[in-house]
């Protein structure tokens, strides 16, 4: 069994199929530092550091599993072949692909050169997300705009998390009213589950963000500091003091190259949605933020992707009926910096809550302190470990 990519999906993957009985799995990932990136956003916000979500990756690869330190250049998917950058070739009798996607800087020309400079910043890159707090915080004065991209952004609502934080942080420090808060989203919703939607907007509303939906960052001018937009009125040019950007991903253009993507996958690999198993190919598995199955991508998918996938490969071979994934998604976003909410959807905006009770849409305080301190926990003692059904 050969797993592509030792993020959350790969090692949570590995380390299921080890405790379901498969005795020979192998995982390849170049890196030797893990991220737990959903608390990047908390780096962002001054409440987390990088310390808090780093661990070496070998302390995370599974007993028993095998560790390639090694780039994947591509998949023949026929043969179950997969080359990497050594030169070497691996066989598996069933290949899953799941490296994550990647930033696409050439999606929103400048941006990456906005990035260098002192007034623009990202958390969804462990090297920016500390310089997004140090950037924001210090800002008291002036137009902050904050841009979410709707092209394949992993769990693209967390990207509001920064924003709503700072926006309590500048309430309290007594600098609010003098800071011009701006969010360009490109989506119709903010999240994709209506209650959430409204309790968001209303958080929105009450910092005095000027929300502007369906507009999308065409480019970034550094030297002039504006970002240029397009939206239902038209182009425009909005100034920037402080600029965040949640960017566009892409997946690997191995993947696309290896014929594992569709056109209408958009360079990611293509799955049936419900199975996880490749349309072309039934020994080829994809999941993660580099499969199209869907639905908005996020981490907390993958309590639900891990064991479908677990399942479905020894039910191929046994002819044993196959699990279905639904869709199911979540989006874990504070409205200040006390209080979060969160939304747990389907692929069709269905709610889709863990729990009846209490109302997890309804911002908590008990829900931060779980985001934020008790799921890395539970991250790297259970979801790592394969303990999910």
């Amino acid at each position: 069994m050969l797993v592509i990519g030792g993020g959350n999906a790969g090692i949570s993957l590995a380390a299921k199929l080890r405790r379901d009985g498969c005795r020979d799995v192998a995982v390849v990932d170049p890196r030797d530092t893990h991220h737990y990136r959903p608390l990047l956003s908390y780096v962002a916000s001054g409440m987390a550091t990088l310390d808090d979500l780093r661990r070496p990756e070998r302390d995370v690869v599974p007993d028993g599993v095998r560790w390639y330190r090694d780039e994947v250049t591509g998949v023949d998917p026929q043969a179950s072949h997969v080359r990497l950058a050594s030169g070497q070739v691996l066989h598996g009798t069933d290949v899953v692909v799941c490296p994550g996607s990647q930033v696409d800087w050439d999606a929103v020309p400048g941006a990456e050169a906005a990035m260098a400079t002192p007034a623009a910043a990202t958390s969804y890159l462990p090297e920016l997300a500390a310089k997004t707090w140090t950037m924001l915080s210090s800002l008291t004065s002036g137009t902050a705009v904050f841009a979410v991209c709707d092209r394949h952004v992993p769990c693209g609502p967390v990207a509001l998390k920064p924003l709503l934080t700072l926006a309590d942080h500048w309430r309290r420090t007594g600098v609010l009213d003098a800071i011009d808060i701006r969010l360009v989203h490109e989506g119709d919703a903010l999240v994709g589950q209506e209650r959430a939607d409204r309790e968001l907007r209303a958080a929105a509303r009450r910092f005095g963000v000027d929300v502007r939906m369906r507009t999308r960052v065409e480019s970034v001018d550094p030297q002039r500091r504006v970002v240029r937009v397009s939206g239902p009125d038209g182009p425009d040019e909005v100034h920037y003091d402080a600029f965040y950007l949640a960017p566009p991903h892409r997946a690997p253009a191995w993947i696309a190259g290896s014929g594992l993507a569709t056109a209408a996958s958009d360079g990611f690999v293509a799955v049936d949605p419900y199975t996880l198993q490749h349309v072309e190919h039934p020994t080829v598995w994809g999941l993660g933020d580099a499969a199209d199955v869907r639905t908005p991508p996020s981490g907390g998918a993958l309590r639900k992707q891990v064991p479908v996938v677990a399942h479905n490969i020894a039910a191929r071979r046994t002819g044993a009926p196959m699990r279905r994934y639904e869709g199911y998604t979540v989006a874990p976003v504070t409205t200040d910096r006390r209080r979060l909410l969160l939304g747990e959807f389907d692929r069709d905006g269905t709610p889709d809550p863990t729990f009846r009770f209490p109302d997890l849409v309804r911002p908590r305080r008990s829900l931060l302190a779980f985001d934020r301190y008790l799921e890395p926990a539970v991250y790297w003692h259970r979801l790592l470990k394969g303990k999910v059904s």
